[in-house]
């Protein structure tokens, strides 16, 4: 025997309405993380994909994606000093951490060295050098770090957004160089010596 529901009034569900709360930033990118994810699992299964084609996994694909957008980082921060000799030394950590995170995301062998950490800055010509993207880089130093900021903080979400996509080591490698990437633009936009 099936026993009634109790009945249930109005006032019992009545609840006063209120606008939902706008979705934060980071709600909005684990959003899109997790779309983007459930396209590439759905992508990548269908017969005949690129990776039973080409035999290269998905995670060496995405190292060499990730090795190639640091290297195109590296030439933006050599273009910046090659255009304004004064920031090589504020530049110089950051470049380094740059070329090792390349290093790190490389799909080469423990042992062979990298071209993007051995490579060193491009030395003061003074000329504006071309960014990478063909566009020279900004004749301010001011606007020169901050236009490299901006490559730093897209590099850094595009990473946060891949890694939901990416097997469990190279997701915990790309959040944590997301997150340096985010570290950067915040110093290249910072004034040095200031006080918070």
């Amino acid at each position: 025997m099936i026993t009634p529901c109790p009945a249930i009034t109005p006032e019992d569900v009545a609840v006063p309405w209120t606008l939902p709360p706008r979705p934060s930033r980071r709600s909005l990118l684990a959003g899109a993380a997790g779309a983007g994810g459930a396209a590439l699992l759905s992508g990548c299964s269908a017969a005949g994909s690129p990776d039973t084609a080409s035999g290269i996994s998905l995670e060496q694909r995405m190292r060499e994606a990730a090795v190639r957008d640091s290297e195109r980082l590296l030439e933006r921060y050599d273009a910046t000093v090659a255009a304004h000799p004064d920031l090589a030394e504020r530049l110089a950590p950051l470049r380094t951490a740059v070329a090792a995170h390349a290093a790190a995301l490389s799909p080469a062998p423990a042992g062979a060295p990298s071209r993007s950490a051995s490579a060193s800055p491009s030395g003061g010509t003074g000329a504006a050098a071309p960014a990478p993207s063909g566009e020279p880089v900004a004749p301010k130093p001011a606007e020169a770090l901050t236009a490299l900021a901006d490559a730093e903080r897209s590099l850094s979400e595009t990473r946060t957004i891949d890694l939901a996509g990416a097997p469990g080591e190279l997701a915990r490698l790309l959040a944590s160089v997301a997150a340096c990437g985010a570290v950067h633009a915040y110093l290249l936009t910072s004034t040095p010596g200031a006080k918070p």
